[in-house]
């Protein structure tokens, strides 16, 4: 979804900053912590070299010295080792805590240099600083090592961590509420899409004035505009088809009046019965018209007992022409979502098409089914066919014909989201499956 891939590149975003940031300054808090560690060490040893100065019998420097040595030793923020070792070589404090092995050679490095100095290693930090008094010289030599400051150091990294942590998640809340503010009115652009694809025209989308991106503002103001367009449209046609029927009905009433002038009764009654089946075609368009689609996608029709109703209605005229006419259709109903009038329409059309396009005695075959969750209408017949498929597209057929009919028939298929298929019959000639989504009821 939308929302979702906003929300995932916000975070894969702000991770990278935030990651960019906390290494670094995890890093530099390592330093940070080891130079103030090492920065309290040559503190310790400038002030203990003071104090050993200020001593005039060394004899005494214990005493003084080893209250300090004690003090450093304790530090809870970073225990420092200290030791004093006198010009005849006696050492006040303990000699190296264990991890200076060459303590001894960095005291007699300081006592001939005569210098201050620090070694650092990967471990610890050394200080040495030689104090010149009477007797000789007195080296002071404190170390601080680094492993005593890790707790410390994984302290601030856990706390960098978790800062780093509620950052990201405080902008993955902040990036879904920015995604939800984009993706939600385009996500309900797609429903006023499908509802105007369903037929509701009165479907709108919300374009208030900063509730939304100014882009996603435009599209909802654009796709609102087609559809009253599409609505103005659609009105005007179905005006114009009303009309057109409307303006039918008075020749038509004229033809109903004159055949009661026929002398024959059988040719008055057939001409009447055309006449009435006109008068029918003409209403049904007039209905039609007048009719909007999400009406006609609630509407449901028996296709069996429509197509057995037909094909009653067709069988003496196709008797009259000497065409076999076979009708297969289940005992039970078949419903489907196509109003019966427009199974009527279908069917007629198809079976019109059969007296239109082959000769007399051409026999026909109408086929009712129903097979998993789909109804099928099969029409064949022992004409001639088509050629090809795509002679059926309206305008042209191949035979003669204007190639409305399939046409018709396509369009009500695709109504009730159905399919039209075109091939060729057992019986020789084209055979018109048309398939459509089977109904449990019709309700």
């Amino acid at each position: 979804m939308l929302r979702t891939r906003i929300t995932w590149l916000a975070i894969g975003i702000i991770s990278a900053v935030v990651v960019s940031f906390v290494i670094p300054l995890g890093l530099l808090v390592r330093t940070m912590v080891q130079d103030r560690a090492m920065a309290e060490a040559r503190v310790l040893a400038q002030s203990t070299a003071t104090l050993v100065a200020s001593v005039d019998d060394l004899t005494r420097l214990a005493v003084v010295i080893d209250p300090v040595i004690q003090a450093a030793a304790t530090s809870e923020a970073a225990p420092v080792h200290l030791c004093v070792t006198l010009p005849d070589g006696t050492r006040i404090g303990p000699a190296d805590d264990g991890f200076d092995g060459d303590a001894a050679a960095l005291i007699e490095r300081a006592r001939s240099q005569s210098a201050s100095f620090t070694q650092v290693t990967a471990e610890a930090a050394d200080v040495l600083t030689p104090v010149t008094v009477a007797t000789g010289t007195v080296v002071v030599h404190t170390s601080t090592h680094f492993r005593h400051l890790q707790s410390r150091i994984w302290t601030v990294w856990a706390t960098l961590a978790g800062l780093g942590a509620v950052i990201i998640g405080l902008g993955a809340f902040v990036s879904r509420r920015m995604a939800e503010r984009i993706s939600t009115p385009v996500t309900e652009m797609a429903d006023v899409a499908h509802r105007l694809r369903e037929g509701d025209l009165s479907a709108r989308a919300h374009t208030s004035a900063g509730a939304v991106p100014t882009e996603v503002t435009e599209l909802g103001t654009a796709l609102n505009r087609l559809a009253a367009r599409i609505a103005e449209l659609l009105a005007g046609e179905r005006e114009a088809a009303a009309d057109l029927s409307h303006r039918l009905r008075t020749p038509v009433t004229a033809l109903r009046l004159d055949t009661d002038l026929v002398a024959d009764e059988t040719v008055r009654s057939r001409l009447r019965s055309h006449v009435e089946d006109l008068h029918r075609v003409i209403d049904s368009v007039v209905t039609e018209a007048r009719r909007t689609s999400r009406d006609d996608m609630t509407a449901a029709g028996d296709l069996a007992a429509v197509a057995a109703s037909r094909t009653a209605y067709w069988r003496p005229l196709a008797e009259d022409q000497g065409r076999a006419l076979e009708v297969t259709v289940p005992p039970a109903p078949v419903f489907v979502a196509l109003p019966t009038a427009d199974l009527r329409d279908l069917v007629d059309t198809l079976v019109d098409n059969v007296f239109a396009h082959t000769p007399e005695g051409t026999a026909l075959a109408v086929v009712v089914t129903a097979v998993d969750g789909h109804a099928r209408l099969s029409v064949a017949d022992a004409g001639p066919g088509l050629a090809s498929p795509a002679l059926a597209a309206r305008g042209r057929s191949g035979n003669g014909g204007t190639g409305l009919g399939l046409d018709i028939v396509r369009r009500l298929a695709d109504r009730a989201g159905g399919s039209v298929v075109l091939g060729q019959a057992q019986l020789g000639g084209l055979l018109v499956e048309v398939t459509l989504p089977h109904l449990p009821s019709a309700d």
